[in-house]
């Protein structure tokens, strides 16, 4: 794990770039999504869990971590769906169990992490329905999920609304974070987010 922060950690995965995250409190922890690899759960034992969104890759090795709870938006499913999809990228069967969330917000939700304040916000449709940034006020962090992406371009699948995208991101950046945490690739700054192109409405 990479410290970014105080107490607020990264974990880069070469499977997919995919990047996770950890922020700490005193006795308590929280998991910005539980990703693919259920090998990280020997390290790790939060006391909660926050899906940025259900795209197979940032949800599928939940199971591995519980118990603790499960926080993702309202609109946020984890189903058979997502096997699917994983279908497309493994020819390997999937051998774990999906874990719907526990616990569920709409607009914003603030959570106490062993007296750390940490926020969830949903500022809109973008990269999904249901996207949830993770805001970390007294470390200057936010946790963007798929909304952000460095190392390529944005994606927008089936389920995205590529019109809203730049809305959502001006509100991510009304958080004033001086670091951003991408769903894919390195942390990057405002000026990054600022900058980046969204996808365009197919």
């Amino acid at each position: 794990m990479i410290e970014i922060a105080d107490g607020v950690f990264v974990r880069r995965h070469t499977e997919l770039d995919l990047t996770l995250g950890l922020v700490t409190g005193a006795g308590e922890s929280l998991l910005v999504d539980s990703g693919m690899d259920p090998a990280w759960a020997c390290e790790v034992r939060p006391s909660r869990i926050v899906l940025t969104h259900n795209h197979f890759d940032h949800v599928l090795a939940t199971e591995a971590f519980l118990p603790c709870e499960v926080w993702a938006h309202e609109d946020c499913v984890v189903d058979d769906s997502l096997l699917a999809e994983r279908a497309r990228y493994y020819d390997d069967p999937f051998e774990g169990r999906l874990v719907a969330p526990t616990h569920t917000f709409r607009d914003t939700v603030t959570l106490d992490v062993g007296g750390r304040r940490v926020d969830l916000h949903h500022f809109g449709p973008a990269h999904t329905s249901h996207d949830v940034v993770v805001h970390v006020p007294d470390a200057g962090v936010v946790f963007a999920g798929d909304l952000v992406e460095q190392g390529a371009p944005a994606q927008a699948g089936p389920d995205a609304t590529p019109s809203n995208w730049r809305h959502v991101l001006d509100r991510l950046l009304e958080l004033d974070p001086r670091i951003v945490v991408p769903g894919h690739g390195n942390p990057v700054d405002a000026r990054f987010v600022r900058e980046m192109a969204v996808p365009e409405q197919g």
